[in-house]
């Protein structure tokens, strides 16, 4: 039998066998996520209090849910919040990464201290910080929970915690990647350190910015158990019209609040929030990848 006889026969049997392995994946995902997805976006155009009872009222919740004073709120807040811990973890980790590719003494020990962090639950990690926060605070008689101010700091100062680490392994592994013959090339043309970073360095580790930068991004939007935990959307403001708004509550915690706090006629409302939330996060996650792809170096 020919080489190529017998290649051809091993591409067929893995094609045979390659469902089989295949298969269960593909139908745990499609029952995990594409039907609650699909079910999701039905139950945004209807009133329901279960499921089963479900009834279309067209784009009434979608209405009701952009009408809402604290789903505004909690966009704007949220969106704050995204940006600013976008801008204060990309730029610590990779400060961080660089100085520890730098071959300092011990720079394995300290990756492991810096990536700790993220091994800790956010729920758990939430409850440590208010305690910190609080202790903290307590000096000055008021609260994380009691000052807007506060509360918005303190989930940065969590957010930071808590993902710096894990965007340090990114960046070393970008950093790692960048050609030697480059920095050689940088040093012998005279340049110095800071041009060498913002010229060579950093041109190079797109890759490792694009990933990091999408994932400290979505993870602002969808944080939800570290601002639960930490402060529960307060404190609170009354409305005129007798409605509250919680002043640190970001977009997961109003539409879980909505569906299950409020009035059970209100989960309509929450399903359509959910899914204003899903294209808000997809089409933001799609932009960015878009626009930071198109500066990587090829090598």
């Amino acid at each position: 039998m020919s080489r190529a006889t017998t290649l051809n026969s091993l591409q067929r049997s893995t094609r045979r066998f390659a469902w089989l392995f295949m298969g269960p994946v593909v139908i745990a995902f499609v029952i995990g996520f594409v039907w609650p997805f699909i079910q999701g976006i039905y139950l945004s155009f209807c009133k329901f209090r279960i499921t089963s009872d479900a009834q279309l009222i067209g784009f009434g919740n979608y209405q009701a849910a952009l009408a809402d004073p604290t789903f505004r709120h909690a966009f704007w807040y949220t969106a704050l919040t995204a940006v600013v811990s976008l801008v204060l973890i990309n730029v610590l980790a990779f400060a961080v990464a660089y100085a520890l590719t730098q071959a300092i003494k011990g720079a394995n020990l300290y990756r492991t201290v810096f990536f700790m962090p993220n091994l800790i639950g956010g729920i758990v990690l939430g409850y440590i910080w208010s305690m910190i926060f609080d202790g903290i605070l307590s000096q000055y008689q008021t609260s994380i929970l009691l000052e807007t101010k506060y509360g918005f700091w303190g989930l940065i100062i969590l957010m930071c915690w808590q993902q710096i680490g894990y965007m340090m392994i990114i960046y070393i592994a970008g950093l790692q990647a960048v050609p030697e013959d480059m920095l050689e090339a940088a040093k012998i043309d005279g340049a110095n350190k800071w041009q060498t970073l913002f010229k060579v360095t950093i041109p190079n580790v797109m890759p490792s910015i694009t990933i990091c930068t999408f994932l400290s991004l979505t993870n602002g939007f969808k944080l939800f158990d570290q601002n639960l935990a930490l402060t529960g959307g307060q404190p609170f403001i009354i409305q005129p019209d007798g409605s509250t708004i919680n002043t640190t509550e970001m977009l997961a915690l109003n539409i879980y609040n909505t569906f299950y706090n409020a009035s059970t006629a209100a989960r309509g409302t929450a399903q359509a929030k959910a899914v204003i939330f899903f294209i808000l996060v997809a089409g933001l996650g799609l932009a960015q990848l878009a626009y930071t792809r198109k500066r990587e170096v090829q090598q």
